[in-house]
């Protein structure tokens, strides 16, 4: 039964309106454990804490209320069988168990609200109000429908979590985030290391001689399952999208010309200007600045002595049409570049200067620079009004016996036939499958067969028609089918294997007083340098893999480790580690504080709910757990 339950907190987020504090209390009772017993419930319980039992027709209208909810979410009903699979009924249970708890312990406390303080709660929350802050009754009533609440009962739960929240916000009111917590954290995500290091690769292995007969069918033999050939199925498509009947569509020249004057304003960039723009406390400040600028001194230093950055002014380049302010905007376009306007009052009432950098000029493709572009959307355009009668004709002619071929020749359709494996590739493993979608073709035909008759797959706006045309079953190969890839794999792990007792030779001399300078030399290798690596993070020549051997050794001690591709290898010494300084009023560092806090509410929630459950005592009748969800008895721990 702890099982059970410790697996529902772990997979079900999701949360009532009504209950969203007992995310924490589910977990709590999963982590910390509740009695599974089969004695002292009253008929018709289906858990017990304290003096309050959980009946099970109560669990059953908060399980279907929770199943409802998440179906509402997902946008389709959710099976109970699935949502039983990943412990939602334990996890309704396990809610319920500790929202009794919590009312008995409230109820022990004398904590209380009055109906007046409970309706100004409902009322100020944002969520059921107005965009001017007023409370929204039809809003209200809307949430009611969707959650499938009476507003008797919403009152009630309403009431009844800002208790248990009063009980449970107490325990954490006062926390704050312990800076070492803080600061372990910060060593952890932004430690920087330095490493100064020899790349050893296939150069430093030494001539691989050639494998004799025998080394080759002994390595074939231990790895005959890497040498497999795989599934291959051939696979007849056609394909009937815009994009590919429009390959083959004709557009006459005078189509052309007829678009292009119909389109002309589509293929006009409108003229373009980059503007700046400084903003005044009055009219008369922007004089003065005006009288300034004329007096030699610039816009730029005009900016600087107002405080404002280069970002502050820059409006960007821009047309016309994008600069929101009209009186901007006509001043803008009619100056000439590198002149500044007189003071403007803008519609919103601001004085401001307005000054051109640079001018681009409206630009008009002629009929030539637009000729590609206009027979693409020319035969798109007409290929989209055709593929609903092509799939119309194609499926008429299937269901008369025709095979997808034999209906693409008569539509005059291109079909192609692929050999492919579950990857998409060749007999020669070479990437094959060149239509819309071809992983899409390749999982639909690996799950088909041949003589089947398969629904067309929908396709950027049309559609993939695929046959099944034969199967070949995967099948061991022979060593004379495979041994030119046989003996690429002997060689190459013939070089990882002695790069590796390469580097491990050099770092038992490296820790016996050798220099890195003398091994390097006599390896035909320099040594190399890479600053600032970050945990878990590939720069340059280093990989991931190699990264975090680095973070596993200490400063001035020696590493090895392979990089991503086992033939290269390096030889490492840490030269440096430091951390940055923990910011705590960063982004980053309040982000990982509250994070933090999270946790450590977290945690000691469920120490309270521990002590809760052995002050009052808390059990749960498996069997009958197993008989309200409608599934098997859970195992027990």
């Amino acid at each position: 039964m702890l099982r059970g339950i410790r697996k529902a907190s772990e997979n079900w987020l999701g949360r009532s309106v009504m209950g969203a504090v007992m995310a924490l209390l589910a977990g709590s009772f999963a982590i910390w454990g509740i009695n599974d017993i089969f004695r002292g419930f009253g008929r018709g319980s289906l858990a017990k804490i304290g003096d309050a039992e959980i009946p099970i027709e109560q669990f059953r209208q908060t399980y279907q209320d929770r199943l409802q909810q998440i179906g509402r979410e997902l946008g389709r009903p959710l099976p109970a069988g699935s949502a039983d699979a990943r412990g939602l009924d334990r996890l309704v249970l396990g809610e319920m168990i500790a929202q009794a708890g919590l009312d008995q312990r409230a109820r022990q406390m004398g904590l209380g609200l009055s109906d007046a303080d409970i309706a100004n709660h409902i009322r100020s929350d944002p969520k059921l109000q107005t965009a001017k802050g007023q409370f929204d009754r039809a809003k209200f009533d809307l949430i009611l429908r969707n959650i499938g609440f009476s507003e008797q009962r919403f009152v009630a739960e309403q009431r009844q979590d800002i208790l248990r929240r009063q009980i449970l916000d107490s325990l954490s009111a006062d926390m704050t985030t312990p800076k070492a917590w803080l600061e372990a954290i910060n060593q952890f995500q932004n430690q920087q290391r330095s490493i100064e290091y020899i790349a050893l690769g296939p150069a430093q292995a030494g001539a691989i001689p050639q494998p004799t007969d025998e080394q080759l069918k002994k390595y074939f033999d231990e790895r005959k399952i890497m040498f497999r050939a795989p599934e291959y199925r051939k696979v007849a498509v056609v394909a009937a999208t815009p994009a590919e009947l429009a390959k083959w569509m004709e557009v006459s020249d005078d189509d052309l010309k007829k678009t292009y004057e119909q389109k002309r304003a589509s293929f006009t960039t409108p003229e373009r200007r980059h503007v700046e723009q400084i903003v005044f406390p009055t009219p008369a400040d922007a004089q003065a600045a005006a009288d300034r600028i004329k007096s030699g001194t610039t816009f730029s230093e005009i900016a600087s002595e107002r405080g404002l950055k280069e970002q502050d002014i820059d409006l960007g380049t821009l047309p016309k049409s994008r600069i929101v302010d009209p009186v901007v905007a006509d001043t803008a376009f009619s100056l000439k570049q590198g002149e500044v306007s007189a003071p403007l009052q803008t519609r919103f009432g601001a004085a401001v200067l307005v000054t051109v950098l640079k001018i681009e000029p409206e630009k008009t493709q002629s009929p030539a620079e637009a000729t590609p572009r206009l027979r693409t959307d020319i035969a798109l355009e007409r290929a989209k009004s055709q593929v609903r009668d092509l799939h119309d004709k194609i499926e008429d002619a299937r269901a008369g016996g025709s095979t997808i071929e034999e209906a693409a020749v008569k539509l005059k359709l291109p079909v192609t036939t692929y050999d492919v494996d579950r990857s998409g590739r060749d007999p020669d493993g070479k990437p094959t499958l060149n239509v819309p979608h071809g992983d899409d073709v390749v999982k639909a035909a690996f799950t088909s067969d041949v003589g089947v008759d398969n629904d067309p797959i929908n396709a950027d706006g049309g559609y993939i028609w695929y046959d099944v045309a034969a199967v070949t079953p995967a099948r061991p190969r022979t060593l004379d089918e495979v041994k030119v890839e046989v003996e690429q794999r002997w060689r190459e792990d013939e070089i990882a294997s002695r790069l590796k007792s390469e580097a491990n030779e050099i770092l038992d001399k490296l820790k016996n007083g050798d220099a890195l300078a003398a091994l390097a030399s006599a390896n035909g290798v320099r040594i190399e340098t890479a600053k600032d690596l970050k945990r878990g993070a590939a720069t340059g020549g280093i990989s991931a893999r190699a990264t975090d051997a680095i973070f596993h050794t200490a400063k001035d001690a020696y590493g090895t480790s392979a990089g991503d591709d086992p033939a290269h290898w390096i030889v490492f010494r840490v030269v440096e580690v430091k951390t940055p300084p923990l910011n705590a009023n960063s982004p980053d560092s309040e982000r990982i504080a509250q994070t933090v806090q999270r946790e450590l509410s977290a945690d000691l929630t469920g120490q309270y709910v521990a002590r809760l459950e052995d002050d009052l005592g808390a059990s749960v009748n498996a069997s009958a757990l197993a008989q309200a969800s409608g599934s098997t008895a859970p195992d027990r721990e």
